[in-house]
């Protein structure tokens, strides 16, 4: 198959070793910051058994903060796949109904344990992966028309059952508990809670995965660009591609949603941003957007945590990210329609 531009090693190395550079530097920062602060003279020994300020490091800042990196990657080589796979630089992760049936899974398991909190949070993430396997296979099954995966169809396939399921989760909270209900809305809200090293182990590896699988179809996704029909021609086979695209990438989104509720724009304003100053080239494009990806959710949910301390509360990463994606993405976008029209 024909590549699409050229691609120096050197310039995807350097690009890419620099995004990681300052990922690894966001990492740094979140494992060492937060609300109550860092003496770090106390630090060593680094031993969480006996120093209790290197406990509060490693034991729940640092798989924080890993969390955060990986959902965010997650979510950015999402967000770069269905925007291939849409043709539409605006499409964002949450839209292709995979995420409705995390949420909904989720939301099930939580109540269906009423207040047996614990409980209930031990079957949150694996109710929540299972819901969103399933609407990823009743969303393909659905989206398939005369043998085939159509685009235009599965999103709004996509579109219907998130609508669907958000109307069964508002019904759910409208039968429960106040405090239930409450835990319910933070958690689709987006929150990164402390998790073990072994749920992370097995995240990453499934991150990694997704992100392969993705990435190997980085040429593909360049002459999908072009439509499907000149990426035929150039010899790409489009069915096989949209499916692996489709279905690597709900993978990413059911383990970021099993683990981290709804959260939304970074999947959408970061793939955009790299895009405007690295150039649509997907090869670059996908693992850059990645990097980025994790050093922009970590630092939301640094930023979420520091302001624990004037708020007295800890806001939903979510919503950080909404208040700092939204605004940001809308006046992105106004500036690259008035410089489109101004020529």
């Amino acid at each position: 198959m024909k590549n699409h531009g050229a691609l120096s090693l050197a310039r995807f190395l350097w690009i890419n070793g620099l995004l990681l550079i300052l990922l690894l530097l966001c990492i740094a920062a979140g494992a060492l910051l937060g609300p109550g602060g860092t003496d770090f003279s106390a630090l060593w020994p680094l031993d969480p058994n006996t120093n209790p300020e290197a406990a509060t490091i490693l034991l729940a800042r640092l798989p924080r903060t890993l969390l955060a990196a990986l959902v965010g990657a997650a979510l950015a080589a999402v967000g770069v796949s269905f925007q291939a796979l849409l043709r539409n630089p605006l499409a964002d992760p949450m839209i292709m109904g995979v995420s409705g049936g995390a949420a909904l899974g989720g939301t099930l398991a939580m109540v269906l344990f009423g207040g047996h909190l614990a409980t209930s949070l031990a079957w949150q993430s694996p109710a929540a992966f299972i819901g969103a396997a399933l609407a990823t296979v009743l969303v393909y099954r659905i989206g398939r028309v005369a043998g085939r995966i159509d685009t235009v169809t599965i999103l709004l396939v996509g579109v219907v059952f998130n609508a669907f399921a958000s109307a069964v989760i508002m019904f759910l909270k409208t039968v429960v508990s106040a405090t239930k209900t409450q835990e319910v809305l933070l958690w689709l809200m987006g929150s990164l809670g402390y998790r073990e090293y072994s749920t992370l182990l097995y995240l990453a590896l499934g991150v990694l995965i997704g992100i392969g699988v993705l990435f190997a179809q980085a040429n593909q996704m360049n002459a999908l660009s072009v439509g499907e029909q000149s990426a035929s021609h150039l010899g790409v086979d489009v069915e096989r591609t949209k499916i692996l695209i489709f279905f690597a990438a709900s993978l990413l989104v059911a383990l970021s949603v099993s683990v981290s509720g709804l959260v939304g724009f970074v999947g959408l304003i970061v793939p955009h941003l790299v895009r405007l100053v690295l150039g649509p080239d997907h090869r670059l494009l996908l693992p850059a957007s990645a990097l980025a990806g994790g050093s922009f959710l970590v630092l939301a949910d640094l930023c979420a945590r520091l302001l624990f301390v004037p708020l007295a509360t800890e806001p939903p990463v979510g919503v950080i990210t909404a208040f700092l994606g939204g605004p940001f993405f809308l006046i992105l976008l106004r500036k690259r329609h008035s410089t489109a029209f101004l020529g």
